[in-house]
């Protein structure tokens, strides 16, 4: 029989890949907070792969050690490379006996297709970004962290298509590490294809060191404007809410 003071829904642990930059910490404890917000019943606990505690497995374990025998867990990640593929199960493996965990579907496309919270999340960041112009964009970028794994940068092309379909815009992905093009070469190509406003579109759950780098390479290369990550935008919310909902199921 299950304790009275627990929930009868399984507890959700949120998966970020952390970093030295305290922002990003912060984003992913308020995105916890907007997730237990379109949950209700359900405790939504953060942790980060690396660079800020608690870890995955440290989280799972108090689980157990409070009487809980199930739990979601979510990689808030936007694409299923080695994070997805290796990291996130070793957290599990890691916690032990004693807890089944669902892992859930990461938060870009899954199976070809992208969801529709993803793409209007996206949509409201650079909508914010370029609210004082006096025209929308002619070209976007979406700007990414970057991975070397083919299938990943994939993934990331076809929220690219989508996005730009969306807007009616031509739309080329950049990367901030591992692949090419960057940013800078991304927003010059554009605008010698004919864009006089190109406006970067953050592809990028939490800010940090990469996104910085990305701000200042788009504006120096002529970008209009350059979105915030998604943080805890309420489209990111209940698109975790969904994974959760599908993983449960």
């Amino acid at each position: 029989m299950r304790p009275a003071h627990l929930s009868a829904a399984p507890p959700v642990v949120l998966v970020a890949h952390g970093s030295r930059d305290p922002r990003a910490a912060a984003a992913t404890r308020a995105l916890a907070g907007a997730v237990a917000s379109v949950s209700p019943g359900r405790q939504v606990l953060p942790s980060w792969l690396d660079h800020t505690d608690p870890r995955p497995a440290e989280v799972l374990r108090g689980l157990v050690a409070a009487g809980h025998d199930r739990a979601v867990l979510v990689p808030l990640l936007l694409t299923a490379a080695y994070h997805r593929k290796v990291d996130i199960p070793a957290a599990v493996a890691a916690a032990g006996a004693g807890l089944r965990v669902r892992v859930t579907d990461v938060l870009g496309p899954v199976g070809g297709a992208v969801d529709a919270r993803l793409l209007a999340g996206l949509r409201r960041r650079l909508a914010e970004a370029t609210a004082g112009e006096s025209a929308g964009p002619d070209a976007v970028v979406l700007a990414a962290a970057g991975t070397r794994d083919p299938a990943a940068r994939a993934s990331v092309g076809r929220v690219a298509a989508a996005f730009g379909a969306g807007l009616g815009v031509p739309c080329r992905v950049s990367y901030a590490s591992a692949a090419p093009p960057e940013v800078g070469d991304a927003v010059a190509r554009l605008r010698a294809a004919g864009a006089r406003r190109v406006a970067v579109a953050a592809y990028f759950l939490a800010p940090g060191r990469f996104h910085d780098g990305v701000r200042a390479t788009a504006h120096a290369a002529g970008a209009v404007a350059v979105a915030d990550p998604l943080t805890d935008l309420p489209e990111l919310a209940d698109l975790v809410r969904r994974r959760v909902d599908a993983a449960a199921a």
